[in-house]
């Protein structure tokens, strides 16, 4: 700094417009930046005490409000107090494009850090809200994908305000994006499959599920796989991409069990009591309870049988519950089949012995006890 520089600059602090320009901007800058403060104020009181129809929605948004407000930040606020206060004293035409975009960037930068916050409450509302069941890691990534969006949306357009031709940076963003994607496809796929599990819900954690040689219940939906803790104990490692190629069969949302069973009566069984046989089952399936009669009839003449074949409808998806009540159907068809004289029928079972048995001679038959297929 030469002798003239230093001249100027000592007359500038002397002189009483200086500071008299020094004192408007700290004034204007405390005024504004307490007025500010006690703008946000009465909003935080007014998102206190706002009620609307729908109480359980109007909690979500205001609770969501009042986070994004809490993330005001008092430096930007104080920032743009001392950059309105700038509007009162005279500057240098140079200056005034610089402080047009210094009240962009804080602009934006305020703007995001308000959309940032109003993801996040979002998300761990859905995450932590009661009775909530939804995917964990689906809403991790879905809240990663939205807040990067805001930041980069942010971070292009105050490049694109500062002058930056972001067009080829975009393009550039562009081609790296597809060459990582080919690079880690095979993640990627699992990713993506995982946010169709999220969203599409063929199945949840704790649904008992069956598909190909595997048994279930799902124990963990992660990023990549999921895991299904097997009926014999050990836990199944499945890759979401690989799982959602497969047809699954969700037991746990089953409301109810079609079931088909039949079982057979001696021949030697006389008419009259063959057309009995239907209207007993259909009042012991109605006596049981839990279970609809559908129908029972003589099916066919089986090999060493009269076939009936039974259907009724199960109200429950539980399968112990359902197997009780097919034990008890099933014993008293036996009681009632006894209490009218019908014999069930007695497979034959035919073993010789040569040892035992002379040239022409047979060995004797034996006969296994009934039972009910």
């Amino acid at each position: 700094m030469d002798f003239l520089e230093r001249f100027n600059f000592v007359s500038l602090l002397m002189a009483p417009s200086f500071w008299i320009g020094v004192a408007t901007v700290v004034v204007v800058t405390l005024v504004v930046y307490w007025l500010l403060n006690r703008l946000l104020a009465v909003l935080h009181k007014g998102v206190q005490n706002w009620r609307g129809n729908h109480q359980e929605a109007n909690h979500r948004l205001r609770v969501i409000l009042f986070d994004m407000l809490n993330r005001t930040s008092k430096v930007l606020l104080f920032i743009a107090a001392f950059l309105f206060s700038l509007r009162f004293v005279a500057l240098p035409d140079r200056l005034f494009g610089t402080i047009s975009h210094a009240w962009f960037l804080v602009l934006a930068v305020q703007v995001a850090l308000w959309l940032d916050q109003g993801v996040q409450s979002w998300l761990r509302h859905l995450l932590y809200a009661p009775g909530s069941n939804k995917n964990p890691v689906t809403l991790v990534i879905v809240g990663m994908l939205l807040r990067a969006l805001v930041w980069s949306i942010m971070l292009l357009s105050i490049l694109a305000n500062a002058g930056v031709d972001i067009t080829a940076l975009i393009a550039s963003l562009g081609v790296g994006g597809i060459a990582i994607a080919l690079a880690v496809q095979t993640i990627l796929s699992d990713v993506f499959a995982s946010l169709s599990i999220g969203f599409d819900k063929p199945f949840e954690i704790g649904d008992f599920v069956v598909f190909g040689d595997v048994a279930g219940t799902i124990e963990h939906i992660g990023l990549k796989t999921t895991r299904i803790r097997s009926l014999s104990g050990e836990q199944i490692v499945c890759a979401n991409a690989i799982l959602l190629q497969q047809t699954i069969h969700n037991y746990k949302r089953m409301q109810t069990r079609r079931i088909v069973f039949s079982f057979g009566v001696a021949y030697s069984t006389p008419p009259e009591k063959l057309r009995l046989i239907g209207e007993l089952v259909k009042n012991i399936i109605t006596d049981v309870g839990e279970t609809k009669f559908d129908r029972a009839h003589f099916q066919a003449f089986s090999q060493d049988r009269l076939t009936y074949e039974v259907v009724h409808i199960v109200d429950t998806a539980d399968y112990n519950r359902y197997m009780d009540i097919q034990q008890e159907i099933n014993i008293r068809i036996i009681e009632a089949l006894a209490e009218h004289d019908v014999e069930l029928a007695l497979p034959s079972l035919i073993v010789k012995a040569p040892f035992a048995s002379g040239p022409g001679e047979d060995a004797p038959q034996h006969q296994a006890p009934p039972t009910l297929n």
